[in-house]
């Protein structure tokens, strides 16, 4: 691996740079368009007099309000989800050995979905600072990637292929569980049923973005440090789990750790955003494809190919309903099924 290490440098810098002026131009037009249209240059005064420590003659009024408070926030929120879960599909596509695996495999969606649920039920949009809600599904999260796992462990060691079926009957259980939920809160006067399936569409549309983007980023640079770190020993296991021990990899030792980081970013994902499908399942497939499967180039480029992604689809989401949107949700199935589908067709003619 010491001989290809300039050209997988080479690789990951023209990747970097590339999909990094990608992202940027993704967050300029998020912010740029809306029902009040703000010119770029407009766009790019306001975002200075904010990172600069230079203030005189600083932007203000209503145009500064929109972009500072209310789009930039929001557009940055959808780039530190679509880079969380991006980046999470790579690592467990190369653990698992499953070109199809995606950060939800894990259970942490219904498990997030499930406690979000629960929480929106109870009344717990108020507590914590209004923050009651993303609090409780993050516990939830967490807890059903434990359930997972503890299944699939036997014998002091965890199957592959037991997890990935123990993160699908657990997931459908705890699905089952949120349709009780549903059913439950049908009628409620505080129309907790709507508030829930709201949540479960996915939105980056926040009473106060900033927040969550604290939230979010802490979560997604030591995730994609963590991940980048493992990045060797994935190259290594995706030879095969035999080839990778007696390469001196600890396997299962490996596979608590990518499944933890990677639970704890996907689970800090759903919950600011609710449940956005599909952008761990394709973009890694897209950034392999182009850039090759060197878990030492795919985990950053996935990571900011979901960026620019989710930028795109809330873009996108508020050009087709404006001016609210769509739930992001909806846009990244329209976008990622038929993408998809296609892979698998010139994955199968090849």
């Amino acid at each position: 691996m010491k001989n290809d290490t300039p050209h997988i440098v080479r690789r990951l810098a023209a990747g970097c740079i590339v999909l990094l002026f990608v992202v940027a131009v993704a967050v300029v037009l998020d912010v740029s368009y809306g029902e009040t249209h703000i010119p770029l240059g407009r766009v790019w005064s306001v975002v200075a007099s904010h990172v600069s420590l230079v203030t005189a003659g600083a932007p203000s009024g209503q145009d500064a309000v929109i972009v500072w408070q209310i789009r930039m926030p929001r557009a940055l929120l959808a780039a530190l989800v679509g880079a969380m879960l991006a980046m999470a599909g790579a690592a467990l596509q190369g653990l698992l050995l499953n070109p199809l695996a995606d950060p939800y495999t894990v259970g942490v969606s219904s498990g997030a979905a499930l406690g979000a649920g629960i929480a929106t039920v109870a009344g717990l949009d108020a507590v914590a600072g209004g923050y009651g809600v993303p609090l409780v599904a993050f516990v939830f999260a967490i807890g059903a990637m434990f359930v997972v796992y503890s299944v699939a462990r036997s014998a002091g060691r965890v199957s592959i292929h037991s997890f990935l079926l123990a993160g699908i009957v657990v997931g459908s259980f705890l699905w089952a569980l949120l349709s009780f939920v549903l059913a439950r809160a049908a009628g409620d006067p505080a129309e907790a049923q709507g508030k829930i399936i709201q949540w479960l569409l996915g939105s980056f549309d926040k009473a106060d973005p900033w927040v969550y983007v604290r939230v979010a980023a802490p979560f997604a640079l030591v995730g994609l440090v963590a991940l980048f770190s493992f990045a060797r020993d994935l190259n290594l296991f995706s030879m095969g789990e035999e080839s990778a021990r007696h390469l001196g990899i600890e396997t299962e030792n490996l596979k608590i750790i990518i499944i933890a980081i990677t639970s704890l970013v996907t689970a800090a994902a759903v919950a600011v955003s609710g449940i956005i499908g599909f952008l761990g399942l394709v973009v890694p497939h897209i950034c392999r494809k182009m850039l090759g499967p060197d878990h030492r180039v795919l985990i950053p480029t996935s990571a900011l190919g979901g960026a620019a992604l989710a930028v795109f689809a809330d873009l996108a989401s508020r050009a087709i309903l404006p001016p609210s949107g769509l739930p992001v949700g909806i846009v990244t199935a329209m976008l990622g099924a038929p993408f998809f589908l296609y892979l698998l067709r010139v994955s199968k003619a090849r």
